[in-house]
């Protein structure tokens, strides 16, 4: 709800005030911050804040508290702007991230993260019936960093940060597009991808349409999410 906000806040100065900029980047990193630091305290007056990082086959490695936070807001806020980045074509969002919240469905043993899983996928297979090339609904940033915020928290709740690489690969497929496009374009002043994200560059420059994108990204994140299910099955 608090990242929903954020992106609620960021689409209403784009639709009311007819501001295509929306709110600040550094407006919006601030706000950000402010959610996840208020999300981790709010986990650790429910449960003991378990600073361990777990690894494969079992291992963990224990991050002194400071330092755990602090890696752990980084990556929910990270993880909620990539999300956000994969926001872009029609359906593209909704078929990356129903095999990602199923994935915390299967693993979790508590019956609130299970249910929280199999509304929010609910609600993305009822929006889908209107997001679907050609769109007649968007969910904006106000669906979009909701959706990155929950699945970044949910990966800290259920201990998988391991996977993260693995499970969301998507996601920061996107956001890396973006960092590469703008890292190289400063040191060349040439583009290293026709556009980013890089969704786009697959239909700028192979010619690949909308629904042909959104099925073999959501492929992908299937296909990423059932590996990451057999390693937390099998190696952790």
């Amino acid at each position: 709800m608090l990242f929903s906000i954020i992106g609620c806040i960021d689409d209403m100065k784009k639709a009311v005030l007819q501001d295509p900029g929306g709110i600040s980047g550094s407006a919006k990193l601030l706000l950000q911050s402010a959610a996840a630091a208020a999300m981790l305290y709010y986990y650790s007056q429910l449960t003991p804040l378990d600073t361990t990082v777990r690894l494969l086959f079992s291992s963990g490695l224990e991050l002194p508290p400071i330092l755990y936070i602090a890696v752990i807001m980084l990556f929910i806020i990270g993880t909620a702007n990539a999300v956000n980045f994969t926001d872009g074509l029609d359906g593209l969002l909704i078929f990356s991230s129903i095999p990602t919240y199923f994935f915390f469905f299967a693993i979790s043993s508590s019956w609130e993260v299970q249910l929280f899983c199999i509304a929010m996928i609910a609600g993305l297979l009822g929006l889908l019936i209107y997001n679907m090339y050609p769109a007649k609904a968007f969910m904006g940033d106000t669906g979009s960093l909701a959706i990155g915020g929950s699945l970044s928290f949910l990966a800290v709740i259920e201990k998988v940060e391991i996977l993260v690489p693995i499970l969301f690969f998507v996601y920061f497929a996107e956001q890396l597009s973006v960092i590469l496009q703008v890292w190289y374009y400063k040191k060349t002043r040439l583009r290293l991808f026709k556009m980013t994200p890089v969704h786009y560059h697959y239909s700028l420059k192979y010619g690949w349409s909308e629904t042909k994108i959104v099925w073999i990204f959501g492929g992908v994140s299937a296909l990423c999410s059932l590996i990451s299910w057999l390693l937390w099955a099998y190696a952790m």
